[in-house]
């Protein structure tokens, strides 16, 4: 063992020990930065817990925030974890407290150090305790900095796996044999595992069960021994013993492949009824059959009254998991609807997506029909999104104060999830409450973000049904996952009106007349995301002639408006100047590198003389613009050009010269109106050309107006939903002097 690994397992035993912790971890910072790895783990299987083994600092993990914050962070059981940490509670929804203190020496923070502690513990409430924790923290930094120094070399950093060790004070393997080998005689299975997930003990019906014979079992890992034990469904029940403490009873299916267990599947039937007990030292396992071969008896597992543990695994009899599908059975369909929601929840912007995304994700996989969403403003309960629930039923209880007794505000104010069974326990815990037609079960959810209240939500079921404890943490943490979804999806609405209200201020409002040139602007948001980006476009009186600008800025939302108008002002500065479109383009550049490193924006910028036609083209990156002729020929110009604006300070823009002939039109546009998912951009900007080319001259009195030709050539784009840009067009014809 190396000193780091020595410091890094003393420091984790001394810490279990300080606050009577079952489980215990250290993470270090890594190679790669803002990335945390787990160093030591003590008194769990490495195997099980994969998942954690790496943790990015920005993710809202308590782990995360100790280390970025620099703060201790101790949650004292199940109900603290969903509230604060939703997405923490929706993976390990199970009971448990824990402490996370960062382990810092003079000013660097080299990790945390967590322990988990039984929920019912008051170990880590107690003062004492919990200076000793910290205390080993601070040790653990002093002893890491001396390290470090005496090194004199890399900084002290963890990128392999975890070291996997067992809790301290612990000098048996794990859970002895029982005494006289009074299992062998059993007619069920049995075998016991130590706390990092070894065999320590099978008794031989045991070992006919799991298909291996005795010696290939002990010692070995469960994992490595019996390794169609790996799937994601047994694993979280395992977890849940684990952690919690409490009994867990579930199914499992054996493989028919040779070497599996095909024999023993054969002869018992290939499902198998375990139930796991933790105790101080691990795990035992009884296993009895259910099959074609297993009596009554041994077809249904021992009833000690404890519900089955596992992520949104409905309290279902093991006669429908026996019925169930392979990939079904055990719950394991349902252990994935977290993460489905977490995702689909990561792509929702508003809260009308939201709501949508939980009645497609969230409903479904606890059997529920009806879903109700209230979002809290100026201390009143709005109806934010309902379905299922009779029309108008609703509507009394929208905009409701929070001094109402109803369920849907109390669960706010007390932040506690409240679940009723059926709606007669719901009326006799509310006396007087308006009720539907339908007789089943509620779900009130409380909707809170990082300590905020954000709603609540109420989930409705069509029959009476009970709620296991761990359907109640799972659908609580979701809750939070919910609120924080909502909560972004309200920063979303106040940032987009703020966007479309700028985006609309800078944009011109009317561009100027002149005797000799028409011109006509388009703009279109985009229908994903924040609507609004940077594209826009603009005509400039500049002595005796006319400027015409088109630009798009990267990305979408306040900063692109913002930086478009920055931009705009600049161009219409140097115009004024009667700077020429080369010092324009490259004044602009300089601009927007000074204003904002890492920002780029395309252009087109065209010096136009109204009385002769003759015009003079600066391209940075921007496609290439349109003309149209007299006679109806439409080309896509050629027009040489350099980098986009505000990647190169030294960048060159070299410019090009031609004519506009009376009747003729120039087609200036952004790549919005031409880009499509899936195709080629020369598609779409031919697509434009033809489209421009059949319009008919807007100097025949049949033809349309500039703004006629305008709207025509994005029409089509307009009448598209899910618009991913924004869209500018400037159109600009000359008329013949008289």
């Amino acid at each position: 063992m190396t000193k780091l690994t020595a410091l890094l397992t003393g420091a984790v035993a001394e810490a279990m020990r300080a606050v009577g912790g079952h489980v215990g971890g250290v993470y270090l910072r890594s190679g790669t930065p803002g990335l945390l790895r787990l160093a030591v783990l003590a008194g769990l299987p490495g195997p099980l817990f994969r998942p954690w083994w790496r943790m990015h600092v920005d993710r809202p993990f308590p782990v995360a925030d100790a280390y970025r914050d620099g703060v201790e962070i101790q949650l004292a059981d199940a109900t603290e974890t969903m509230r604060r940490y939703p997405q923490l509670a929706a993976g390990l929804p199970f009971s448990f407290g824990s402490v996370y203190v960062p382990v810092v020496g003079a000013s660097t923070v080299y990790g945390v150090l967590t322990v988990l502690c039984p929920a019912d513990s008051e170990a880590a409430s107690a003062p004492r305790d919990r200076d000793r924790l910290t205390e080993t923290a601070q040790g653990l930094g002093a002893a890491l900095l001396e390290l470090e120094r005496e090194a004199d070399g890399p900084a002290v950093v963890w990128d392999g796996e975890p070291l996997c060790v067992p809790p301290p004070d612990d000098g048996a393997p794990g859970p002895s044999a029982p005494t006289d080998c009074a299992a062998d005689l059993l007619p069920e299975g049995v075998f016991t595992l130590d706390r990092l997930g070894r065999i320590n003990y099978v008794n031989p019906r045991g070992a006919l069960l799991l298909g291996r014979p005795p010696a290939e079992l002990l010692g070995e890992s469960l994992w490595h021994a019996v390794p169609w034990l790996e799937q994601p469904a047994y694993e979280d029940h395992l977890r849940g013993a684990l952690l919690s403490r409490v009994p867990v009873h579930f199914q499992v299916r054996r493989p028919r492949s040779p070497g599996d267990g095909a024999e023993a599947a054969e002869r018992y039937g290939d499902r198998l009824s375990l139930s796991a007990y933790p105790g101080p030292e691990g795990l035992t396992f009884t296993a009895v059959p259910v099959g074609r071969e297993a009596d009554s008896a041994q077809a249904t597992a021992p009833g000690d009254g404890q519900q089955p543990i596992g992520p949104l695994t409905a309290p279902a009899a093991l006669d429908d998991l026996a019925a169930a599908p392979p990939d079904r059975a055990n719950g394991a369909e349902a252990l994935y609807p977290p993460v489905f929601l977490a995702l689909a929840l990561s792509e929702a912007v508003t809260a009308r997506q939201v709501s949508a995304v939980v009645m497609q994700e969230l409903l479904p996989a606890f059997g529920g029909r009806r879903l109700a969403i209230y979002l809290l403003q100026d201390r009143h309960l709005y109806l934010a999104w309902e379905s299922g629930f009779p029309k108008g039923f609703l509507d009394p209880f929208d905009g409701v104060a929070l001094d109402v007794r109803l369920p849907g505000v109390e669960t706010l104010t007390s932040g506690r999830p409240l679940f009723f069974e059926s709606m007669q326990q719901l009326a006799a815990a509310y006396p007087g409450i308006a009720l539907d037609a339908e007789q089943g079960a509620r779900a009130f959810l409380p909707l809170i973000a990082s300590g905020r209240p954000v709603g609540s939500c109420i989930l409705g079921f069509d029959r009476p049904r009970g709620f296991s404890p761990q359907e109640r943490t799972v659908l609580t943490a979701l809750a939070g996952l919910i609120a924080q979804a909502l909560e972004r999806a309200q920063r979303y609405d106040t940032e987009a009106a703020l966007a479309r209200g700028l985006q609309a201020a800078l944009l011109p409002h009317r561009l100027p007349a002149h005797p000799l040139v028409e011109t006509a602007g388009r703009y279109l948001p985009g229908t994903q995301g924040m609507d609004v980006g940077g594209d826009w476009y603009d005509v400039v009186e500049a002595g005796d002639g006319l400027a015409l600008v088109i630009g798009d800025v990267q990305g979408h939302g306040v900063q692109a408006a913002a930086t478009m108008g920055q931009l705009r002002s600049a161009v219409r500065a140097f115009a004024l100047g009667g700077h020429s479109p080369e010092e324009v383009m490259s004044g602009t550049n300089r601009l927007l590198i000074d204003l904002d490193p890492g920002q780029f924006a395309s252009c087109c910028y065209i010096r136009l003389d109204p009385l002769t036609g003759a015009a003079r083209a600066a391209r940075a990156g921007h496609p290439q613009p349109l003309l149209r002729h007299p006679d109806g020929r439409t080309e896509v110009l050629d027009l040489p050009g350099g980098v986009v604006l505000g990647v190169a300070p030294d960048a060159v823009y070299p410019v090009a010269d031609l004519r506009l002939d009376p009747g003729a039109v120039l087609a200036l546009y952004t790549d919005g109106l031409v880009e499509r998912p899936g195709t080629d951009i020369d598609e779409g900007v031919e697509r434009l050309r033809a489209a421009l080319s059949r319009a008919a001259t807007p100097t025949r009195r049949t033809g349309p107006s500039l703004g006629g030709t305008a709207d025509l050539l994005i029409d089509e784009a307009r009448r598209i939903t899910d618009r991913p840009d924004d869209i500018a067009l400037l159109l600009t014809t000359r008329r013949a002097p008289r």
